[in-house]
């Protein structure tokens, strides 16, 4: 027994050395400084809210340079978290070949709601089981009163493309509908879209987008599909609804038919998805938006978010307590 023991020891040392990149690696390059040093660059040059936010992007600098110097290995990713975080934006983020994505900075507003609602509090207040869409993007059913549901879980993808006009198709004969389009982050423009035109008359003209200070020229959004959706419409959001959510509800402010009700969203306008992504030169990679998108009244949504027009403040309690204070409302003002 003990001979085999001292084999088995000697193949496991064997295997500990042969493998030992498996067990301790080395850092993945000793690039800090230089990555440091392209990403304050690439953000100086094509990240629109550095004055709008009153950040001195230089004196950033004169901080975190000297850090990034004394980082050894993986200890650079704490520095640029922090360096990222600066800024203040939820679309910012940066990660590692193969590894996951890590936003260094949230909202406020978003740890203030993120559980001021709850899917299960909402299902409640319906007498029959919730229909889901095929890819589970929307969750949708008609109220008592027969006042309409929908709430939007995702903007990513072509989901709602595919399945909006379906959903709306099944709701179109209600009073009144809820759009609920808490606690949502990101997606495709194109689905935005595919919502804000069901509910359009005539043209409406697009808020104002800018390039490196070059205003984009984009022609109106056209109602479209079999038929628009002109009886009353309540938007819900809060503090995690965010990018195109937020997005969504301020071109569906536009409309006369439109009320959007609950608190105010997070504050996401940065533009640039995919295009956004920009590689440091040891191989990691930062995603920086460089689309100035605009309100209608001018302002970016970025840090600002969108208002609601009718305030209704909810909190955990209340949802801990079973109640959803703004479905409630939104119900009450369809009734």
């Amino acid at each position: 027994m003990k001979k085999i023991f001292l084999i088995f020891s000697a193949f496991c040392i064997l295997f500990i050395f042969s493998c030992k990149d498996l067990i301790v690696t080395e850092p993945e390059s000793n690039l800090n400084v230089e990555d440091f040093e392209a990403a304050w660059k690439r953000i100086n040059d094509v990240y629109p809210y550095l004055e709008f936010k009153k950040i001195n992007w230089d004196s950033i600098h004169s901080v975190y340079r000297p850090l990034a110097e004394k980082a050894r290995g993986d200890e650079f990713y704490l520095v640029l978290r922090d360096f990222l975080a600066e800024l203040k934006d939820g679309h910012v983020y940066y990660r590692t070949k193969g590894g996951g994505e890590v936003y260094p900075y949230y909202p406020e507003r978003h740890f203030k709601d993120r559980h001021a609602y709850s899917p299960f509090v909402v299902r409640t207040y319906f007498d029959k089981e919730l229909r889901l869409t095929e890819s589970s993007t929307v969750e949708y059913e008609i109220l008592p009163e027969n006042i309409g549901y929908a709430f939007i879980a995702d903007f990513h993808k072509s989901y709602l493309v595919d399945e909006f006009p379906g959903v709306l198709d099944y709701l179109k004969d209600t009073k009144g509908l809820i759009l609920d389009i808490r606690q949502k982050r990101g997606g495709d423009y194109k689905n935005i879209v595919a919502v804000v035109e069901r509910f359009l008359t005539e043209p409406l003209e697009r808020n104002d987008a800018y390039t490196m200070g070059e205003k984009w020229v984009i022609p109106p959004f056209q109602p479209a599909g079999p038929f628009q959706y002109t009886n009353p419409v309540v938007v819900l959001i809060n503090g995690s609804t965010f990018s195109a959510g937020e997005f969504t509800t301020e071109i569906l402010k536009q409309l006369p038919h439109v009320t959007a009700v609950g608190d105010t969203t997070g504050g996401g306008s940065v533009g640039g998805g995919d295009a956004g992504l920009y590689f440091l030169p040891s191989g990691k990679s930062i995603e920086i938006g460089f689309i100035d998108i605009r309100r209608y009244d001018g302002l970016p949504w970025e840090w600002l978010g969108i208002a609601p027009d009718i305030l209704v403040e909810q909190t955990e309690a209340d949802i801990l307590a079973g109640r959803d204070k703004q479905l409630e409302y939104a119900i009450e003002m369809l009734k």
